[in-house]
């Protein structure tokens, strides 16, 4: 028989009951709804920004902020508010993609070394410590460099120096798991290694890496805009916060809205994320509320 998937600490709670507790939080509870509204105006920023994120108007370069342009315009008169609710759709959605991609990779990864063991687990392991051994900055520029300038490459960049933590998480997880009794009751019934890891490892091990997740992806934006800033993200015209933030800054004296809202948008983004990862992480880890 097929075992159903367990509880673990990290499920020890209901959804339901484990909502209310979270929103029970001030801080996280303000720290979702704040997220919240990032994802929607990601999603709605065609239909709420007041301009084209691209459109010049070079009598209208720098201008203050006004009814017409509510952040004030850019070098090239481009509105920087409309700009930078197109920058929320492509930091969250290319920060999501990236953290999606290094965590089913490095849980499958990590998964599989630490079920299979022996000269799997230590190629797989060394691997990882070659790619901790570099500051998640310098590599991930070094590879962005490597791939070539642009959003996507940023990305990938990103999810290549990330797989280090899904991986090592994901095999301290299947090490205490497979020595389970339902664990080794599949292996008894000859269910093969691929069977075991995917139906009863990985579900098990979901929720520290859905904790690490959501802390990566407050991270994920930042190091994105960090890339995008150093010329090796998103480029020209795209409205990428970064690339903003990396003309804007020179104007900071005499035209101080223009790098200053777009700093703001990356700061609550971050820390709202982050706060949201903290919320979580208090509510399906049993220790963090002793």
């Amino acid at each position: 028989m097929a075992p159903e998937v367990l509880e673990t600490k990290g499920a020890s709670v209901g959804l339901w009951k484990g909502s209310l507790r979270l929103l029970g939080n001030r801080l996280a509870a303000a720290a979702v709804i704040v997220a919240f509204l990032i994802v929607l105006v990601a999603i709605l920023a065609p239909w709420l920004a007041p301009a084209s994120p691209t459109a010049v108007d070079l009598g209208g370069r720098l201008a203050p902020p006004s009814s017409a342009h509510w952040f004030g315009t850019d070098e090239v008169g481009r509105d920087i508010a409309s700009r930078i609710l197109y920058g929320a759709r492509i930091s969250v959605g290319v920060g999501v993609g990236a953290v999606l991609l290094s965590a089913i990779a490095g849980t499958l990864i990590g998964s599989f070394a630490g079920y299979r063991g022996r000269w799997v687990d230590q190629l797989v392991m060394r691997s990882m410590d070659i790619v901790l051994a570099f500051p998640t900055l310098v590599l991930a520029m070094a590879l962005a460099a490597a791939l070539g300038p642009s959003l996507w490459n940023a990305a990938l960049a990103i999810a290549i120096v990330k797989l280090p933590t899904y991986v090592r998480l994901a095999r301290a997880e299947t090490l205490s798991l497979s020595q389970q009794l339902f664990v080794r009751a599949a292996r008894t019934f000859g269910l093969g290694s691929g069977w075991i890891v995917t139906r009863h490892i990985v579900p098990n091990a979901l929720p520290p890496i859905i904790v690490q997740m959501t802390f990566d992806l407050g991270d994920t934006i930042l190091l994105i805009a960090t890339l995008g800033f150093l010329g090796l993200g998103a480029q020209p015209p795209t409205p990428e916060w970064g690339a903003m933030i990396s003309v804007g800054w020179k104007y900071l004296l005499n035209q101080w809205w223009y790098p200053t809202f777009t700093g703001a948008a990356i700061f609550v983004t971050v820390m709202a994320f982050n706060l949201v990862g903290d919320g979580i992480r208090d509510l399906l880890d049993p220790r963090s509320r002793e």
